[in-house]
C-alpha cells in the first residue's frame, strides 16, 4: 500500500518557508514582493484561481493584485497593460491568467511578459533556459511535482521516469526537470504505442494528460512513485485524477491524491517563483534565498 504524498501539508511547509524569507526580503529592501495577475474575461474557474492566488500572496506577506479586464478587451489594450506592469518597480511577478478570450493571440501576450517577472515560467526565454539546463523561473506545476519528489526523498539519479503528456505547461517542462536530475525520461502521449507497457517500466510515473482514470493499477511498476497531475470532473461532479487511485495505490510506494496532491503545490510554487523573481530583481545573492 503506497504512502500518500500529501500536497496540502508539503505546500503549507513551503509557504511557511517562503513567508519567512519574505520577511527577510522586506527587512533588506523596505518593500514587499509583488505579484500582479491579469484576468481578461469572466471565466468562472479563472475567477476562483486568481482570487486564491491573490489571497495566498497576502498570507505570505506579499502584495497581490488582480487586474480585471472585460472579455471584449483588445489585443492592444491587453498588451499595453502587461507592458505597464513590466515597467513598475513594485511589480516582481506578472501572471496572465489562461485561458484568454478567443480573439486574443495567447502567444503574443505571454511573450510580452518581462522574462524576469514571468512567474508562470511560460516565456520562450525561460523555456529555453530550462532546455539549456540553466533555468530561472520554472512552470509552477512541474516545480511542485519536483518539490514533492524531494519531500519523499526519491532518488532520481539513473531512475526511469515516464511522463504522460506533452504540454508546454506540464509535460515538456516536467520531462526537462527530471532529466536535469539525471533521470532517464520517456515522454508518452495519446499516440504512444503500447502505453501501458511504457508506464510499467517507470520508477517515477507522472500523469498529466487530462483523461480520468487512464492509468490503471496494472500499468504501475511495483514500488513506483506515482504523481497524478490530472484534474477531471466526473458526471457526478466529483474531482478525480488521471490515475485510478485505488488500483495504483496497491502497487506504488508513493502516490498523490486528487484533490489534495499536486494542486496545492502549484500555488505554493507560484509564491516561491514570485519571491525568487523579487530577490533577483533586488540584486540580493541568490545563494542566500535558501528555498
Amino acid at each position: 500500500m503506497a504512502e500518500l504524498l500529501d500536497g496540502k501539508a508539503i505546500a503549507a511547509a513551503l509557504r511557511a518557508r517562503v513567508a519567512a524569507r519574505v520577511g527577510d526580503f522586506v527587512a533588506r529592501t523596505g518593500r514587499r514582493p509583488g505579484l500582479d495577475v491579469v484576468l481578461a474575461g469572466d471565466d468562472a474557474a479563472s475567477q476562483v484561481y486568481v482570487r486564491n492566488k491573490a489571497r495566498a500572496c497576502e498570507e505570505a506577506g506579499m502584495r497581490g493584485a488582480v487586474h480585471r479586464l472585460p472579455a471584449t478587451v483588445t489585443q492592444q489594450e491587453l498588451l499595453a497593460r502587461v507592458g505597464e506592469l513590466g515597467a513598475r518597480d513594485d511589480v516582481d511577478g506578472v501572471l496572465v491568467q489562461l485561458p484568454l478570450p478567443k480573439h486574443i493571440d495567447e502567444s503574443a501576450v505571454l511573450e510580452a511578459v518581462d522574462p524576469g517577472r514571468d512567474v508562470d515560467g511560460f516565456h520562450p526565454y525561460n523555456a529555453g533556459a530550462l532546455l539549456a539546463g540553466r533555468p530561472t523561473l520554472v512552470p509552477c506545476t512541474p516545480l511542485g511535482c519536483m518539490r514533492m519528489l524531494e519531500h519523499a526523498k526519491v532518488s532520481l539519479d539513473g531512475a526511469r521516469a515516464v511522463v504522460i503528456g506533452r504540454s508546454n505547461i506540464v509535460g515538456k517542462p516536467m520531462a526537462l526537470l527530471l532529466l536535469a536530475q539525471n533521470a532517464t525520461v520517456t515522454v508518452a502521449h495519446s499516440r504512444t504505442r503500447d502505453l501501458a507497457a511504457r508506464c510499467a517500466e517507470a520508477d517515477v510515473l507522472v500523469a498529466a494528460v487530462g483523461r480520468a482514470g487512464l492509468v490503471r493499477g496494472d500499468w504501475v511498476k511495483p514500488g513506483a512513485v506515482v504523481i497524478d497531475v490530472g484534474i477531471n470532473r466526473t458526471a457526478e461532479g466529483k474531482l478525480t485524477g488521471d490515475v485510478n487511485f485505488d488500483e495504483a495505490r496497491e502497487k506504488a510506494s508513493w502516490i498523490t491524491p486528487v484533490p489534495g496532491g499536486v494542486g496545492p503545490m502549484t500555488i505554493a510554487c507560484l509564491l516561491e517563483n514570485t519571491l525568487r523573481a523579487a530577490w533577483r530583481r533586488a540584486g540580493l545573492p541568490m545563494g542566500e534565498l535558501g528555498l
